[in-house]
């Protein structure tokens, strides 16, 4: 068998894909060998910079950066508001990408204590302490939120239009997503990135670019529901998560203290429903997945 040549060695070309190369690859199917190319996401490192300080460095797709410094800027609590980001742009340099954002003052002087708090020897016994806490942070509640009801009906046709606007996810197989969803108007938000999080974070930025709030749909994730996922979909004000995948257990704590409805497992023959204590999850017992994974 021929062997595969290091990816350094291959002539790589962009694609008419946004976010992704195409390589070359020798593909083996049954008893033969085939040289084809194929579709692979970009995965880029990304500094997040606040006042001229670099806070974190993400590994993520170069797409939608914008939303992505915004999004994390309020889903990890850095602000509070929109309004609290006064400058935000983005460059990209040899080494990878710079999301350079500019804070309200009050905001950057607790960034800068914070890093101070966190400084100290390595190994020292209490300098994961404040990333322990972090954690384990509590959710911000949504218990207050009830005007949003979603029926199974509902949870197929948001799945069903978040596959078919997975353009990079499509292309490459190699992708998350994360998407928001209404009643009304359906899918009116889907990021595409390497990152779960970041693809969550870039949602969150995109729907507060728009001023639209987060209380009148549901959050949809093509991955499993950690902690963090939970958290970040109360940041943006949701109720309700839905993911094809299952929860982990802290997740499920945390969700249930804040009284967000969490909905996994989540395919073309049916859901599991894991936190719904305010009964936003509405099932109809006349309704009922077809063969082919639509409804009756």
């Amino acid at each position: 068998m021929p062997e595969n040549p290091p990816l350094h060695e291959k002539t790589a070309h962009v694609s008419q894909t946004a976010g992704a190369m195409s390589v070359p690859v020798q593909a083996w199917r049954g008893q033969s060998i085939e040289k084809r190319t194929r579709l692979t996401p970009e995965e880029v490192a990304v500094a997040l910079v606040f006042n001229g300080a670099t806070e974190a460095v993400m590994m993520a797709s170069p797409l939608d950066l914008e939303d992505f410094g915004l999004g994390f800027s309020l889903t990890e609590g850095l602000i509070a508001h929109p309004d609290e980001v006064r400058e935000l742009e983005v460059l990209e340099t040899e080494l990878g990408w710079e999301v350079r954002l500019w804070i309200a003052p009050d905001r950057a002087a607790e960034l800068s204590s914070r890093r101070r708090r966190q400084a100290g020897p390595t190994g020292c016994g209490m300098c994961g302490l404040e990333s322990l806490e972090a954690a384990r942070r509590p959710a911000k509640s949504v218990r207050h939120l009830t005007d949003v009801s979603v029926t199974a009906a509902n949870l197929f046709d948001a799945f069903a239009a978040l596959e078919a606007a997975q353009v990079l996810g499509s292309a490459t197989r190699a992708v998350h997503a994360a998407g928001f969803w209404t009643p009304g108007a359906g899918l009116v938000c889907l990021r595409e990135d390497v990152g779960r999080h970041n693809a969550l974070d870039k949602v969150v930025g995109a729907l507060a670019r728009e001023g639209r709030a987060g209380a009148d749909g549901i959050v949809l994730l093509t991955s499993r529901v950690s902690v963090e996922m939970v958290q970040k979909s109360c940041a943006l004000g949701a109720s309700v998560l839905a993911a094809v995948s299952a929860p982990t257990t802290l997740a499920l704590e945390v969700a249930q203290a804040a009284g967000l409805s969490l909905i996994g497992v989540a395919r073309s023959d049916g859901f599991e429903v894991f936190v719904d204590e305010l009964h936003r999850v509405r099932i109809e017992p006349a309704w009922s997945p077809q063969p082919n994974g639509g409804p009756n």
